[in-house]
């Protein structure tokens, strides 16, 4: 963690791995740009979970690239200005220290908030209040090489009850585009 000027501790961990993360992510051609697959494979994760949002997340060291979007309206985010802006505005990119992405790439482990108002130190973060997010669910990509590229995830903009379904059912789409990604890298698609 680390602390702005006035002593207060900021909410985005710190990431000692995000050059390598990097530099894969740059040898996989993610993180620039949309891709179909993603934002079918989004569409997908938010049906599977009844969720307004879903995203496939690469994340470098300042910004989230979301490569792939479903937003409730069953956009893939075309028309938002390229950041957060409020719910109906969600676009392929966001700052690094905003959402709960940044959380599970460097715990290298899923997250599960039911109701983020229910935890200080994510209540503040500013998605609560710029997009009105309330509830999250992500887990880690963690690729055949050990990095973390990124995540997919889905959140709502109210109170979800996840529990141990919800956990066992992202872990498990993650492990899923995770292949995907390798069969990818590998030539198979």
């Amino acid at each position: 963690m680390t602390y702005d000027p006035t002593g207060h501790l900021l909410l985005t961990p710190v990431d000692r791995e995000a050059p390598a993360r990097v530099q894969r992510l740059r040898r996989l051609g993610f993180g620039e740009r949309p891709d179909a697959a993603f934002d079918d494979f989004a569409r997908n994760l938010a049906e599977v979970t009844g969720s307004p949002y879903a995203m496939v997340n690469f994340i470098d060291e300042k910004r989230q690239f979301f490569a792939g979007l479903h937003t409730p309206s069953g956009t893939r985010g075309e028309s938002g200005p390229g950041r957060a802006t409020g719910a109906a505005g969600v676009g392929r990119s966001m700052a690094r220290d905003h959402g709960y992405c940044p959380h599970v790439v460097v715990r290298r482990k899923a997250l599960v908030l039911e109701d983020v108002c229910d935890y200080p130190r994510f209540a503040g973060n500013p998605v609560v209040d710029e997009i009105g997010i309330r509830s999250y669910l992500g887990a880690p990509l963690i690729d055949r090489t050990g990095i973390a590229l990124g995540t997919v995830c889905v959140v709502d903009t109210a109170p979800r009850p996840w529990g141990r379904a919800g956990l066992e059912t992202i872990k498990s789409l993650a492990a899923d585009l995770v292949e995907q990604i390798h069969r990818r890298e590998d030539g198979g698609i």
